[in-house]
């Protein structure tokens, strides 16, 4: 395996190892936990089903073009595994495994099927990406199509950037307080993403004081 496919692999039967412990009920308050985001991912799936399905079809699915899809070049979050894994079938994952266990030895991602993301939910990264000539393509004709894509992407924020509260970084302290690492717990991990975080917990600690005074 490259590293690549290792540290893939290793997070998610990290995961899936660890979800196989829990009650139904702790499954169940888990899945709770990221049911808002869930709505999100519907909401975002929906618009590039309206805005740019034709233009994605022709561009890259028939030309096989898929830029998007690189090998190796897809950022996925702990998060995301988690996510995932609470919401695929035990088949789903297994094929996940079964991939990652093959050399990669084309241009492509590893996930790459036939039929498009072998994910049931694909990492945020992957679903918020748009190329040059798709977003020309709908943005330059449709300004509201843009506003649109602008309001996601705020949102995005709100389960992806630590400057607040996040469901990504709450995940990640879930598996470690549960005694787990990975090299993919960027929250944790990332001198950028943990700059974010004490700056905003500095601004915050300065607002209290302010209150306070």
């Amino acid at each position: 395996m490259s590293d690549y496919h290792q540290e893939q692999f290793k997070a998610i039967v990290l995961v899936r190892n660890h979800l196989k412990t829990l009650s139904p009920s702790e499954l169940a308050r888990l899945k709770a936990r990221i049911r808002s985001y869930l709505r999100f991912r519907k909401e975002v799936d929906q618009f590039f089903r309206h805005r740019f399905s034709k233009v994605c079809t022709q561009k890259c699915y028939q030309n096989h073009y898929s830029a998007c899809c690189n090998r190796e070049g897809i950022i996925t979050f702990f998060a995301d595994v988690v996510i995932n894994v609470l919401m695929s079938s035990g088949n789903e994952m297994d094929r996940l495994l079964q991939v990652l266990r093959v050399p990669n030895l084309g241009p492509k991602c590893v996930y790459l099927g036939k039929n498009g993301c072998l994910w049931r939910v694909k990492p945020i990264v992957c679903e918020m990406f748009l190329c040059e000539h798709a977003r020309r393509a709908v943005f330059d004709k449709d300004p509201r199509a843009l506003k649109a894509w602008e309001k996601l992407k705020r949102r995005e924020k709100r389960y992806t950037w630590p400057s607040r509260p996040i469901l990504f970084n709450t995940l990640e302290t879930y598996f470690i307080q549960e005694g787990y690492a990975s090299s993919l717990m960027y929250f944790h991990n990332s001198p950028g993403l943990m700059r974010v975080k004490a700056l905003a917990r500095k601004k915050g600690t300065k607002e209290k004081r302010k209150r306070k005074g």
